[in-house]
Formats: structure tokens, sequence, C-alpha cells
């Protein structure tokens, strides 16, 4: 049995010890948003914040980390109004968004340690692969994001959780669908 805080609740995995986190969230946990990329640390789509570090959860396993505290994109903000959430919405950075989350957790562990990062520091802490070419915007939304943290900015929420598609294409405008003719 490993024993680990995720998410800021305690938590008692019954499995092997050689398990990876990443499944242990995956499956005995269903925190689904860290995700399955190449399973053997190159991608850094299951990057989740282990003790203040930015860790790729595919590549430790449950028994190296007992009494760790885990935070998942989940634990970031299930209300979608974390600072980096809300200025990567605001930027338009997800695309498919498969390697978002793990990009997300990467730089709220770096956003901990910088509360102003420059475009150097933000490259060198995000390794992350993403096939839909989202780096251009990256780094502004980081640096956004920072000063949103700071209090320096506000970054406008977009549509809630669970909202009707109607609603939320009220609330963000880009999500009105293009007249049929």
């Amino acid at each position: 049995m490993s024993r680990l805080t995720v998410n800021n609740q305690p938590v008692e995995y019954r499995l092997d010890p050689a398990t990876p986190l990443l499944w242990a969230l995956r499956d005995a946990s269903n925190l689904t948003g860290t995700k399955y990329g190449c399973g053997t640390g190159d991608c850094g789509a299951c990057t989740v914040d282990i003790d203040g570090r930015a860790v790729l959860s595919c590549r430790v396993p449950i028994g190296a980390i007992e009494g760790s505290y885990v935070t998942t994109i989940e634990g970031l903000s299930r209300e979608r109004n974390h600072p980096l959430q809300l200025a990567f919405i605001a930027a338009n950075v997800p695309q498919c968004g498969f390697c978002i989350s793990g990009i997300i957790m990467a730089a709220s562990v770096l956003l901990k340690r910088d509360t102003d990062p420059d475009e150097a520091a933000i490259k060198s802490a995000i390794r992350n692969l993403c096939r839909c070419g989202i780096y251009p915007r990256l780094v502004e939304a980081i640096q956004r994001a920072a000063r949103a943290a700071r209090g320096e900015e506000t970054i406008p929420a977009g549509a809630r959780p669970g909202i009707d598609p109607a609603d939320a294409a009220r609330v963000v405008p880009a999500l009105v669908p293009p007249p049929t003719r």
C-alpha cells in the first residue's frame, strides 16, 4: 500500500508499489486529466506536481513517492479559474488538448518558483511536446498568467464547466457557430 496526498486528499493505493503514478491516478483515482502520451518520459503529457516539482508520472512508481503531495490538473482548479487555465483559454492555446494538462502543470510549478519568468525561463521549464504547435502562443500565455497571479492583470473567465452550449456561445463569442446557408 502506498499512501499519498492527491489534490489535497489523503489516498491509499492498494496497488503494486511498482505501479506508475500515471496509472494509479487515471485508473484507481479516475483523474483522467493526466494523459498517457508516450510512456517513456519523452513527451510530458503526464506531468504532475509532486512536492513542488514537475514530474513525469509515467516514470514514477507509487512506492517511491510514499508520503508525497501530488497535484494534478484537476487539483489546480476544477472550475477552470486558475490564472494559467484562464490565460491559455484567452490566448486560444489549447487545440487538440492532449498535451495541455501536462504543460499547464509544468507551468504551474515554474510560476511557484518564479513569479515573473522571462522567455528563456519558460522555454527551459516547459519541455513538453505538442503536435499542434502551440509554442508561439505559449510564452505569452504563461507570462500573462504570471501577471494575473501577481494581481497586475485580470483575465476574463470563460464558460463555466457544464454550461449549455448556447449559453457558452454568449459568454465566449468564439463558440458561436458560423451561420448556415
